[in-house]
């Protein structure tokens, strides 16, 4: 990586080593991402947690998703609205996705409101990378910046965890007034954790 990233080239570089991942690749990952993230007090004490359905080569979230299921938790979906604000809905198995718009996933259950969020003691962010800052690099859509000020300005206080590839934990991203710091990052190495 360069010594001084700009989001733009940064997301470009780790957006192209995951292009070079295979189907094995992400669903191997996907189970010890899992196994990891289920160890996590964060999750094991949650009644509700805020995910998302990976897509692609993105780190896997279905065996996290369906095991949280399993144990009860409540768990909430993300709806990409037209203006690219997430409306939540909950997670009732594999079966209820429904392909939408650039090329996600997501629940067809009834709509529960972008506000649905603050309920969550957990909320589980997609991203690109983090640094030791835990600041998160995102894809640029703004979408879970507009979650995460949601929170904040509601005062709540869910953890925040990412999900990665080992290499995608980088030494810098460049953080903006508008991001926030994750709690915790889970990558197959293992999990870091940070404070604010």
């Amino acid at each position: 990586m360069c010594d001084e990233p700009d989001k733009a080239g940064l997301r470009g570089e780790l957006l192209a080593m995951r292009s070079r991942l295979t189907r094995d690749d992400v669903q191997k990952t996907g189970t010890v991402l899992a196994r990891r993230a289920l160890e996590l007090p964060e999750l094991a004490d949650a009644a509700t947690v805020a995910a998302y359905v990976s897509v692609g080569s993105e780190p896997g979230t279905r065996a996290l998703l369906d095991a949280l299921r399993a144990r009860g938790v409540r768990v909430l979906l993300p709806v990409l609205l037209a203006d690219n604000d997430l409306d939540w809905a909950a997670y009732e198995g594999p079966e209820h996705l429904g392909r939408a718009r650039l090329g996600l996933l997501e629940p067809v259950g009834a709509r529960l409101g972008v506000r649905a969020v603050l309920e969550a003691d957990a909320v589980l962010l997609p991203g690109l990378a983090v640094d030791g800052r835990g600041t998160r690099l995102g894809r640029g859509g703004g979408s879970y910046d507009r979650v995460l000020a949601r929170l904040e300005a509601a005062g709540a206080r869910p953890h925040l965890v990412v999900l990665l590839y080992d290499e995608e934990v980088v030494a810098r991203v460049p953080r903006e007034p508008h991001d926030h710091p994750v709690s915790a990052v889970v990558t197959p190495g293992g999990v870091r954790r940070f404070t604010a």
